[in-house]
Order: structure tokens, then C-alpha cells, then sequence
């Protein structure tokens, strides 16, 4: 007699990503792992008298997304911040600051997120003058959808000890004014640091900022603040969808939280939180990335990898090119590691065992981490170490054969794109410059080639919905004629938050596809997903979510 399941899932159109067994009518799980996926009647003989069942209505399954780039800490504390994606203009920035301000009156800082670099119009920057206009009396900084750029008003850089500079570290910049005052704009992490301290969040962007530990350790009464913030991190993941999750930014004090949560049950996705390397770190400080491995190697909470930012981004000038940019010519950008440095970091991480993964936004960053990659390899030999390149914005033709060459992971992010879910094409399309257009944003490219193509959204970059970025890829459209089509099938794109989000992590013997055997992470939608037309993608939604058999959410 057939094992009775935990539960089932019956009158589904299941996408297995399978493609032994592509598609199935129902699904069963017991103790955490899929039994049977069939037909509905071979299915069902596995129903008990304990077992629940889930109608899925004939909406499409497919397996629990895999969001393999993101900032889950940071993410979750920013649900609370004002949020500016679509504001344009300054009346309507205005009437949002203000609006948000009153409702909020003893808030020691005010923050806001996602605000365009053009929010103004096209040719205006943002100073603190126009923020001064807008709140006065109160500090108030907003943050760029890259999370690369801040801009403050008087009374938040006064505040922070920024209005008259700041000697900082390559890459990192408070722009002067005409006159010899901060203007209000903040490039990279080291300048709006203290803003984001003043605000009372050092702890959640610690693993960002500087990849170590609170310090002074938390009080019972911060680390359950701390735990709360995660807690609804990990809800706004299930809510999407999601049951894997790669974090891009680490450190301990993250997955100590992320552990309390799981001993209290309450790990509502499987999280992977990297150990953090800052370009002010000596190499013995990687010491702590193999105690972190070795200490968190479970299915359900890992770390393993190094995280490294090599640049900046394309807006603020401060992704790494390799000729300069379209729109300053005398400008290529500072690396974060000269090449030398970053080649003795990957071989040193490499020899341990460990994964890497790198920020290299620039074509100049892409072909440094890849040549770090390439001196490992010869150096230490050649493994299965499935380092990765994050983002990869810009390439040049010479560098995209390297990828399969190296078995190097490209993780890219549909809705990046200038001119993708509602981004304008400005400045960054003229800063990137028509010559480089057809090797931007270069998946279709990259994968002809026999890269590994992941996606990820980098929430709170983006919005953190995949099913977003799957409408994102399938939609991407050139900015030019002739520019070669960069966008992937539906297929192809689930496969990015899905098989390929597996490998990535090397799990692809347990996950990212249904079938017997593999852990019981899926998702049901709200209609069939191959029979919704690509405009419409994203009225398709998340009505279940499920992780390791458990119910993690459900509308």
C-alpha cells in the first residue's frame, strides 16, 4: 500500500522543470519531501485519513522559487521606509515627503527608498537645497533604487558630521558643492553609513557595510528587534513565493538570528548567508567564512560562500569600465581592489573551498573578477567551485566566452534594465553609451555562450516578486534596431528563479525541479501561467506557498 502523504495537491497544471517528466496533474509530499508526482488518480492513492488536500483550480505548480540574490536583513527593515519608485517631479517628491513625515513624528531620521536618479526631471540632479525645501527642520535622506546613493537634506548631513566632508575610502564619495559644503549627494556605503547609523539600523546593514558584528553585542531587547525585522523579511518572501533564499550580504549576527528563528519554527524559507569580505579586510580574516561554513551546512541554513563588491554602479559613476564612460570621458571608475589584491583574495578563498560571488557591474569589474577566477584555477586547480559574477551590467565580447570556459555562475536580475517595471532609460543608457548597448544586460548573449544564467531580483533594489522578473525577461525589449534580443522564453525564465537559482547553490539534486525525492519546495498560482499572455504576467499570483512540506503562506 502506498505511503499516505502529508499532503497533496490535486487539479494542477504542474511545470516540474523536469524534463523526464515535465508536466503532472497532482503531487504528494510526506516528511518534508515530494513521494509521488503523476497523474491525479496514481496520485491520490496516496491520500489517508490525515492527509490534506490542496485544490489548485487547474492554476499552474512549479517548483518554490529560488531568489539567488538578495538582501534579506536590510530588506525587511526598509519595508517600513517611505517608498519612492514611480514618484517623479518635485511637487509630487514634496507632497510624499511630507505626507509620510506627519504621519511619523518621532522618528529620528526620516528615510526614504527607491528614488530615481531623474526624480527631478532628466538634467536635474538633487541637491540638499531641494530637500531643505521640501523638510527643513527635520533629517531626511532617500536612498537610490541601487541602494548606491544617498541624498540628504542640511539638517541629516549636519546631523551625521558629512556637510563639510569626509575622508573616505576608493570609491566612496560626499559630493562638495560650489561652496565647499557637502551638496547633499552620498556615493557608496562609507558615505551614508552614518545616516543609515543615525537611523538606528547599523545592525541591519552591518553585514553590508563592513561584514562584521554588532559591537556592543545586542541587548535580549535588540536581538528580539532584530529577530522581529527578519521574521518579516522571511514573510514577505513566502508571500512571493520564494523558498530559497541567497543573501548577499552576511555575517554572523544574520545567521545566529535566522537560527533562533528556526529553533522556534518559525524559518519559513531555506536562507544562505555569506561571509562578507571588505576591501579593508587582511585574508586571515577568512578564517571566519570557513567557521561560518562549517558551522551552518544544513539544508535549511547555510552559508559557504564570500561576498565581494570589485565596484559601484553605473549611475554615480562608479561601476568599473573598460574604456571610459559615454558621458565622461576622462572617467573609468575606482575598483575596490586593485587587480593584484582581488587576484590574491579568490585564489586564498578558492584554496579553502569556498564559494565566491562578486559585485562587478562595469565591463572593467567583470573582466578583473573573471581574471581572479581564471589565476585560482590555475593555481589551485580546476573544481567544481561555481563562482559567480553578480550583476554584470555591462560586457565585452571578449569576456562572455570566459563564463563557460571557467564554469562561472552568471546571477543577473530582469528587472535591472533600464526601461524594465517602469526604470527610465536615463542617465544610464547615455552613460553606458550606444556602443556598448548590445553587450548590457546580456543574458540572452551570455547563455548562447553556455553561461549558467540565474536570476534574482536584489530586493530591495527591486521589487522582490519573481514573478515580476519573469514578466521582466520575457518582455525585454532592445533600446536600439539591430541590438540583438536579450529576452528568455517563459520556460527559460523559470528555470532562472528555479534550476538554475539550485546550481547555483549546488543544490540541484535536492531542489529547483519537482520531482520523488526532492525537498517539498513549490509554489501554486493563481491561473495557469503558460496559458497567461506575457502582458498579463503579472496579474498571476502566489496563492500557496510551500517549503519543506509546510504551508508558508496562503492567500
Amino acid at each position: 500500500m502506498p505511503p499516505s502523504a502529508d499532503l497533496i495537491v490535486e487539479n494542477a497544471s504542474i511545470l516540474t522543470m523536469d524534463p523526464d517528466t515535465p508536466r503532472a496533474e497532482a503531487i504528494a509530499v510526506k516528511d518534508g519531501e515530494i513521494i509521488a508526482i503523476a497523474d491525479r488518480a496514481t496520485v491520490l492513492e496516496h491520500k489517508g485519513p490525515g492527509t490534506r488536500v490542496i485544490n489548485a483550480g487547474g492554476g499552474s505548480v512549479v517548483p518554490g522559487f529560488i531568489e539567488a540574490h538578495m538582501h534579506l536583513f536590510g530588506g525587511a527593515a526598509e519595508l517600513d521606509h517611505l517608498q519612492l519608485m514611480g514618484v517623479h517631479g518635485f511637487e509630487a517628491l514634496r507632497d510624499a515627503v511630507r505626507h509620510y513625515a506627519a504621519k511619523r513624528p518621532d522618528l529620528p531620521i526620516l528615510q526614504a527608498q527607491g528614488a530615481d536618479y531623474t526624480i527631478l526631471s532628466a538634467v536635474e540632479r538633487v541637491s540638499r537645497h531641494h530637500l531643505d525645501r521640501i523638510l527643513p527642520d527635520r533629517p531626511f535622506v532617500m536612498a537610490a533604487p541601487d541602494h548606491h546613493t544617498m541624498w540628504a537634506n542640511t539638517k541629516a548631513l549636519e546631523l551625521a558630521g558629512l556637510l563639510r566632508g569626509k575622508q573616505l575610502g576608493p570609491g566612496n564619495e560626499i559630493v562638495m558643492g560650489d561652496d565647499g559644503l557637502a551638496s547633499g549627494e552620498l556615493r557608496e556605503g562609507e558615505a551614508f553609513g552614518p545616516l543609515i547609523a543615525l537611523a538606528g539600523e547599523d545592525r541591519v546593514w552591518l553585514g553590508f557595510a563592513t561584514g562584521g558584528e554588532p559591537d556592543p553585542k545586542p541587548t535580549p531587547a535588540e536581538q528580539a528587534s532584530d529577530r522581529a525585522i527578519m521574521r518579516r523579511g522571511l514573510e514577505w518572501c513566502a508571500r512571493h513565493g520564494i523558498t530559497s533564499v541567497q543573501n548577499m550580504d552576511g555575517n554572523l549576527h544574520q545567521l545566529e538570528l535566522l537560527s533562533e528563528i528556526e529553533a522556534e519554527g518559525g524559518l519559513l524559507c531555506r536562507v544562505q548567508v555569506p561571509f562578507h569580505y571588505k576591501n579593508f579586510m587582511t585574508l586571515d580574516m577568512l578564517e571566519k567564512a570557513s567557521a561560518m561554513a562549517e558551522r551552518y551546512k544544513s539544508e535549511w541554513l547555510s552559508s559557504g560562500m564570500v561576498k565581494v563588491f570589485y565596484d559601484g554602479v553605473l549611475d554615480s559613476w562608479t561601476a568599473v569600465m573598460v574604456e571610459p564612460y559615454a558621458d565622461r570621458p576622462d572617467w573609468v571608475g575606482e575598483p575596490l581592489f586593485t587587480p593584484q589584491q582581488f587576484i590574491d583574495l579568490a585564489v586564498a578563498v578558492d584554496r579553502r573551498g569556498l564559494q565566491m560571488a562578486v559585485h562587478s557591474i562595469g565591463d572593467g569589474a567583470v573582466r578583473a573578477v573573471l581574471d581572479g577566477y581564471e589565476a585560482a584555477q590555475k593555481q589551485n586547480g580546476k573544481r567544481d567551485s561555481r563562482h559567480r559574477v553578480e550583476h554584470i551590467e555591462v560586457i565585452t565580447a571578449a569576456d562572455v566566452p570566459r563564463f563557460a570556459k571557467l564554469g562561472v555562475v552568471a546571477s543577473m536580475q530582469p528587472p535591472h534594465p533600464p526601461g524594465s517595471m517602469g526604470l527610465p532609460l536615463e542617465p544610464t543608457v547615455s552613460r553606458i553609451g550606444r556602443a556598448r548597448w548590445p553587450l548590457s544586460y546580456a543574458w540572452r548573449t551570455l547563455k548562447n555562450a553556455g553561461a549558467r544564467v540565474v536570476f534574482a531580483s536584489d530586493w530591495p533594489v527591486s521589487p522582490i516578486d519573481p514573478i515580476l522578473g519573469i514578466q521582466a525577461a520575457v518582455l525585454r525589449k532592445p533600446w536600439a534596431d539591430g541590438d540583438p534580443d536579450q529576452s528568455f522564453s517563459l520556460h527559460e525564465s523559470l528555470a532562472g528563479y528555479t534550476v538554475e537559482g539550485a546550481y547555483a547553490e549546488f543544490m540541484e539534486h535536492r531542489k529547483g525541479r519537482l520531482k520523488p525525492g526532492y525537498l517539498a519546495d513549490l509554489v501554486v498560482l493563481s491561473a495557469d501561467i503558460e496559458a497567461t499572455a506575457p502582458e498579463a504576467l503579472h496579474t498571476v499570483r502566489p496563492v500557496t506557498t510551500i517549503c519543506g512540506g509546510k504551508i508558508t503562506y496562503q492567500a
